[in-house]
């Protein structure tokens, strides 16, 4: 054992100026030895880190100036692209996100009208209500056919919303340049109630940045936006926040309607199948317009149509047989394939359907388009020719502008949706102001409360005919759930156009829309006071 210590002793002796030699060819330092694999790895984190693509707590934004001639006269407008960084109440940075903001030159900020806008997805950023139709610059598109690829259709638009308010268009965090921030996850916001908080919360950062607590505001959303309107208009009047106006572009605010085994859905589809056999020249004995067969097909959707899905498979077969040539000729299907869906005619079905004796399909966003599958066989299209007859344009023009006419730099992807990324899982449940937890959401109950706590806001529902995502006459059944009383329901309009889910991509339409919005905009912008 003696042996034993004494020979561990000496080992241990003669370590010591091993160790301090080595600790002198490395530079004397204190720390361990480090190989050349480790300096590697640290210097590739560190270059790493300083080139990594992300959204900071800073708030960034870079002002531009710039000219139109719009409704007749020329403006002058600031465009500012930046971010709004949006804190918990704990007061540390959450999200990033990003917005273009358009304020015309020459008028007080505290008494003129802004507007917030985004689109819906959920997941999208609001590319299209940007480029498509408020915006001072606009993808010229007009015809419902697919757009070229560049160089892009591209220019001044003469109806944007400039010469009514200010607009400032935002981006949902993980879509467009917005992002979470330090170790919040993407998911924190990704659900019907925190989305709706991230806006608010993004809203009232900017009225507060740019001192508009004293202007006439708005919220304008389209699609899944919709929703995401109702439950932002209840918090930001919770928070202190009255609105003089909503607008609702292609509506979808109940998604309970949805769930298997209702008949709603269906009921609410027809009219915009009749309005699309309509257009595309499919019924027998067509009317001279649009709004005239559609009205027919309402009070048959409501009638005899409701009742008879409302007896299930205890129908008669004469009754079945009945309705199905009823609504063959309003939807320009045979009574054979509407009887073999059991009148409950899908809308993928139908899109492949209707024009199957030409082996064409149709849009799904904008039932005009058409497209071209493998076959004319299958029971589906292969894909909505209205979605991808636009998607490259909107997206190469806008990251085009954003870089060379806003001046707007950054090494982070504008990404074209959310929808894909890690932990993205959207959480479908709402906390409403009155009722239970919903598992389906249904914000008009959202938007209801808050128009009996605020009388003077005004609501404006946009719907366009030809859409076969969010149908008008849903649309029209979901707010009518708002059991408003009389005096209130004079508060909610509803404006239609020949156009789809997007109708403002049609040049006529996009026209009438500015047309009605600048009447909404002259009747709410003094709180309802004339």
């Amino acid at each position: 054992m003696r042996h034993l210590l004494t020979a561990v002793c000496a080992t241990a002796i003669l370590a010591v100026p091993m160790v301090s030699a080595a600790q002198e060819a490395s530079g004397g330092g204190s720390g361990p030895v480090r190989s050349a694999a480790d300096r590697l790895r640290n210097a590739t984190a560190e270059q790493v880190e300083r080139n990594w693509a992300r959204a900071t707590p800073e708030e960034k934004e870079v002002t531009t100036s710039h000219s139109i001639t719009a409704h007749g006269r020329a403006m002058r407008y600031k465009a500012t692209a930046g971010t709004l960084t949006i804190r918990d109440d704990a007061g540390m940075p959450t999200a990033s996100l990003f917005y273009v903001a358009y304020t015309l030159d020459g008028q007080q900020a505290g008494s003129r009208p802004v507007t917030y806008l985004y689109n819906g997805g959920p997941g999208s950023p609001t590319v299209w209500l940007h480029m498509g139709a408020f915006g001072p610059v606009r993808v010229q598109t007009d015809s419902p056919v697919v757009e070229r690829p560049a160089p892009f259709n591209v220019g001044p638009n003469d109806m944007t919303l400039l010469d009514k308010t200010d607009l400032v268009f935002i981006d949902m965090v993980g879509a467009g340049y917005s992002r979470p921030l330090g170790e919040t996850p993407g998911s924190a916001f990704w659900g019907v109630d925190q989305d709706a908080d991230a806006f608010t919360r993004a809203i009232m950062r900017y009225t507060t940045k740019f001192n508009r607590w004293s202007s006439p505001k708005y919220v304008l959303g389209e699609s899944y936006g919709t929703l995401r309107t109702g439950a932002v208009a209840h918090q930001l009047e919770s928070r202190g926040m009255s609105l003089n106006g909503v607008i609702l572009l292609s509506s979808i605010m109940n998604y309970g309607v949805r769930q298997p085994g209702y008949a709603q859905n269906f009921i609410t589809l027809l009219p915009t199948y009749a309005a699309t056999a309509w257009y595309h020249n499919k019924v027998p004995n067509r009317t001279a317009t649009v709004e005239a067969h559609v009205q027919r097909t309402r009070e048959f959707a409501m009638g005899p149509y409701a009742a008879a899905l409302a007896k299930g498979h205890m129908i008669s077969n004469a009754e079945r047989a009945q309705i199905a040539q009823q609504m063959s000729e309003l939807i320009g299907v045979s009574p054979t394939f509407i009887d073999n869906a059991n009148l409950r005619v899908e809308l993928s079905p139908f899109r492949k359907e209707l024009l199957r004796d030409r082996r064409e399909t149709i849009g799904r966003l904008d039932t005009r388009y058409l497209g071209m599958d493998a076959d004319a066989v299958g029971g589906e299209p292969e894909e909505d020719p209205s979605s991808s007859a636009v998607t490259g344009a909107y997206f190469g023009i806008f990251n085009d502008y954003v870089a060379n006419t806003l001046n707007y730099r950054t090494d982070m992807e504008y990404r074209q949706s959310a929808r894909g990324l890690p932990g993205f899982n959207w959480n479908w449940s709402h906390r409403p102001p009155v009722g239970g937890p919903q598992t389906t959401p249904n914000t008009a109950v959202d938007l209801a409360t808050t128009m009996r706590r605020n009388p003077h806001l005004k609501v404006l529902s946009l719907n366009g005919y030809y859409d076969g995502a969010t149908p008008f006459f849903s649309t029209e059944f979901d707010l009518a759930q708002m059991m408003l009383e009389p005096k209130l329901r004079q508060n909610l309009e509803f404006t239609y156009y020949e156009g789809g889910h997007m109708m403002y991509t049609s040049r006529p339409a996009l026209v009438a829309l500015h047309r009605d919005l600048a009447k909404f905009y002259e009747e709410t912008e003094n709180g309802g006071v004339r």
